[in-house]
């Protein structure tokens, strides 16, 4: 398959289109990683674009109504859904999600056995297990997306949806209500193909279609929500360059949906994310101990130490010590395997190390006997403090993302807008944002290595810690980051010019 990327003007007058983005995490209102941040930050963006962007998505029970002024709608209260021979009730309730510049309408998906009864979004906070009525919770959310907009007589022109938990929707609409929507075109992009929402093939009768399209929505002998998304869409986009290449050439890597993508020739497109400013800006976020921007980098000291006291390590006034964060989903993907191969060299080295994340609950008691073994060197929390992981990315020298894969990645984004140098593994959208340092021409950004080991990973940490010894080529490399654009603004017009390309099928 050739990856693609529309050549297509936009015209300076052009109709805005009216858009649909439909995601099962925004922020603020519920964050487990870079999907909350893309569903906020995108449709901001495009809305800034003209275009007539609203957002959908559900209501977990951790979710305040008043703190997220979240109302009631009153032609959108107790719409019957089904599910299988059963029915239940959508209350679909209005919101917005906000920048200092533009707002966009967000309608909220509520139900109390679905949504409302559960803290968790797709598990169990206590044991870190899947709740066993995924399927139905997202198959009654895609319902939902299609009543609403019948109840509110608007049809848009493009529909986007985001990961395995809207994979149903298109197909959905495809085979469900393609009279109403047969001028609508469906966009699917795919965050990560290492969760496609897969369920015995008994969920097939919870969404209501037949036996004869089970071929369409099944892989590998399960529903597989992400299959039906990319079989039903007019178009899949996923979230970096490289990382489309690296999921077409390595059916592992796309669980054999790879095969799927083949049959969608010139219709697979890589679009790099890019970082909401107003959130993540060192110069203006309210998070900090103290605000800095590229001409006053010695500002970042104060921060380095409150993150040392908030984690319990010991600040050093005396020496540079170089300090390396991760603020990570716990598990194999991200690389937590390597930090406990590599323990020994590791923490043999003059660092400190500071981790924040939650996730693969097997890791925990590894970690945390790391932490007691290295009490001064490396420290440890197990939550979501959105709050500690703004400060992280100020105060820390360093940004560790030794992935196995990584479909784009916004951390090491963020570090480089805060002035942290990044060590990244060459995958995914790592590789398409963070340029290897060269002290000859003094060119790079970040720090780079290319095997999946520990060794490799150590190396490029070594070469990190070496040049953070030189203070005046540290700052340099630091600038190099700082003075990159690492805004929307690329990403939202790549995205409006496939949605008018999609509207004129000139993919």
């Amino acid at each position: 398959m050739r990856l693609h990327t529309p050549k297509v003007e936009l015209q300076a007058m052009a109709k805005p289109l009216s858009i649909l983005f439909v995601t099962s995490e925004v922020y603020p209102f519920a964050k487990t990683g870079g999907l909350a941040d893309v569903s906020y930050s995108l449709p901001l963006a495009l809305r800034e674009l003209g275009h007539d962007i609203r957002v959908m998505a559900p209501k977990y029970g951790s979710i305040s109504e008043r703190k997220n002024r979240i109302h009631e709608i009153n032609r959108l209260r107790d719409i019957p859904i089904p599910i299988g021979d059963t029915e239940s009730y959508a209350t679909v309730k209005s919101s917005s999600i906000n920048n200092p510049r533009s707002k966009v309408q967000a309608y909220i998906t509520t139900n109390s056995n679905y949504f409302d009864a559960k803290k968790g979004f797709y598990a169990d906070p206590a044991t870190g297990l899947d709740y066993p009525d995924n399927d139905e919770r997202f198959v009654f959310f895609g319902h939902s997306v299609i009543q609403t907009c019948m109840l509110l007589g608007w049809v848009p022109d493009i529909i986007h949806c985001n990961d395995w938990q809207t994979g149903i929707l298109p197909a959905l609409v495809r085979l469900k209500h393609n009279d109403l929507f047969a001028k609508t075109k469906i966009i699917y992009t795919i965050h990560n193909f290492g969760l496609q929402g897969d369920f015995p093939m008994k969920t097939l009768t919870k969404t209501g279609f037949s036996t004869g399209d089970s071929d369409a929505l099944s892989h590998k002998k399960k529903v597989n929500f992400m299959k039906a998304g990319i079989h039903f869409s007019d178009c899949i986009t996923t979230v970096s360059p490289t990382y489309a290449k690296e999921v077409l050439a390595d059916q592992k890597l796309s669980n054999g949906l790879s095969d799927v993508l083949k049959t969608k020739p010139d219709r697979m497109v890589g679009i790099a994310h890019g970082v909401d400013l107003n959130t993540w800006n060192p110069k203006t976020d309210a998070y900090l101990t103290k605000k800095y921007d590229k001409t006053s980098l010695e500002d970042k000291a104060p921060n380095k130490e409150t993150v040392l006291e908030r984690f319990g390590l010991p600040v050093h006034h005396d020496k540079r010590v170089p300090l390396i964060a991760m603020v990570t989903r716990i598990n194999d993907q991200k690389g937590i395997q390597l930090i406990l191969d590599a323990e020994k060299d590791l923490f043999k080295k003059d660092i400190q190390f500071v981790l924040l994340g939650e996730g693969d609950h097997s890791f925990y008691p590894k970690l945390e006997a790391l932490a007691k073994k290295y009490p001064d060197k490396f420290s440890l929390r197990i939550e979501f403090d959105d709050e500690l992981a703004h400060l992280m990315e100020a105060g820390a020298d360093m940004f560790l993302m030794p992935s196995k894969y990584e479909p784009c990645g916004l951390n090491q984004q963020y570090s480089l807008v805060y002035g942290t140098v990044p060590i990244v593994r060459s995958t995914g959208g790592l590789a398409d944002t963070v340029t290897d340092f060269d002290k000859k021409t003094g060119e790079g950004t970040g720090f780079v290595f290319k095997d999946y080991t520990a060794k490799a990973m150590l190396a490029a940490i070594d070469k990190a810690c070496k040049h953070y010894d030189v203070e005046e080529q540290w700052n340099a490399l630091v600038l190099n980051g700082m003075n990159e654009d690492r805004s929307w603004g690329r990403a939202a017009r790549q995205y409006s010019e496939l949605y008018r390309a999609l509207m004129k099928d000139m993919l």
